[in-house]
């Protein structure tokens, strides 16, 4: 599959999945014309959109007066902005608009925002009368390259993040460049760590090309909807390949282990730690575990280190403010993380840039020791 492109502005990705295939656009302008292409595609008359606090005064109204001007009849909720927000206790309100707004078959349920909003809308939309159709407005970077495409929907646990939810595939993915440059440096250095990714799994000519061209991705334009458009590519190719993750599609867990832990660490405290950030540290301690087990060269983890580094994202826990719990609760979170197969430790590690592979049955006392290495306490 190639992305191809309708216009120097916009373009577009398909995700192969036979008669439930669905295409990514990217471009900017795409909120304003949301409806047209949810017309174009669909043909249900009732619409529920589920944002967030900080979206919502931003982008709630022009989708809202789309889908008006198409004769599409909408309703909205609007939740509090933040991780927490995946839970129980803000899925129920979710499932009861959606039922409330009384989608049918033809209909659709809208996430209008990032990463927790899809994840969430999308656990809602799967589950509400056994399945709902659903649409993908990610307004962050993270969620336009990661969360909004592939179907994994969810909500956390005290015991670990995503531990509740169903694979619910979406039916189109708008994703609409202009609304990144409303997210603060911060969010976007987060959402640019899983563009990194996508280079660190297998593409180690595009990781070589953000190197060079972060600047430009940061700026905007033509460069970032081409860093946009390859990492939905490498995402969408991986999910037509092995959609509910019984083997390649556990690569897109690159840092994800790691990263989950010290999220969970944190209580899932945005202050402190975004998911972003989480993966960035993890992908540094997955390169610099990979290395310590003799798979890959120890400059491999510097070269990755120095990159996310110099962009502005964390790269230690040590840039984790407040402090962490020893190495041995880590372990716990790992130990309760959702890549567990039968008892045994599954990471995904790496031979080089670009070269990441499936480890089963991780040695735990070793993992424990490389923590209790690079723990800041």
């Amino acid at each position: 599959m190639t992305a191809a492109s309708p216009s120097a502005a916009q373009k577009t990705v398909r995700v192969d999945l036979g008669d439930r295939s669905y295409d990514i656009l990217i471009g900017p302008g795409l909120i304003a014309t949301a409806a047209a292409e949810i017309a174009g595609r669909l043909k249900g008359r009732r619409m529920a959109v589920i944002t967030d606090e900080n979206v919502a005064p931003l982008y709630l109204h022009p989708l809202m007066a789309s889908l008006k001007a198409k004769g599409i009849d909408a309703v909205s909720l609007v939740l509090p902005a933040g991780e927490k927000t995946k839970s129980f206790e803000h899925l129920i309100p979710v499932c009861e608009a959606i039922l409330g707004a009384r989608i049918e078959r033809n209909d659709a349920v809208i996430a209008l925002g990032g990463g927790v909003i899809g994840d969430l809308t999308g656990f809602a939309a799967g589950i509400a009368r056994r399945g709902s159709r659903f649409i993908q407005i990610p307004t962050s970077l993270l969620a336009q390259v990661d969360s909004s495409v592939g179907g994994k929907t969810g909500i956390n646990s005290p015991h670990g993040k995503n531990l509740i939810g169903v694979f619910h595939q979406p039916d189109l993915v708008l994703a609409d460049t202009d609304v990144l440059d409303t997210l603060s440096p911060r969010e976007f250095r987060a959402g640019y760590a899983e563009v990194a990714k996508y280079g660190l799994i297998d593409k180690p000519d595009f990781f070589a090309w953000l190197e060079k061209n972060w600047r430009a991705v940061f700026a905007g334009g033509d460069a970032r909807i081409e860093a946009i458009a390859i990492s939905c590519q490498a995402k969408a190719d991986v999910v037509a390949a092995d959609e509910r993750e019984n083997g390649r599609r556990a690569l897109l867990n690159l840092g994800h282990t790691f990263g989950h832990a010290l999220e969970a660490a944190t209580q899932y405290d945005g202050a402190r730690l975004v998911h972003g950030e989480g993966v960035s540290i993890g992908m540094v301690l997955a390169h610099q575990f990979s290395a310590r087990m003799n798979l890959a060269s120890p400059d491999d983890a510097t070269r990755v280190e120095a990159h996310l580094k110099t962009v502005g994202l964390p790269t230690r826990m040590n840039d984790i403010p407040g402090g962490l719990p020893p190495a041995e609760k880590l372990m716990d979170a790992i130990a309760q993380d959702k890549k567990v197969k039968s008892g045994k430790l599954t990471f995904i590690l790496t031979r080089g840039i670009g070269q990441s592979f499936v480890a089963d049955d991780v040695p735990a006392n070793e993992v424990l020791r490389f923590l209790e290495e690079k723990h800041p306490g």
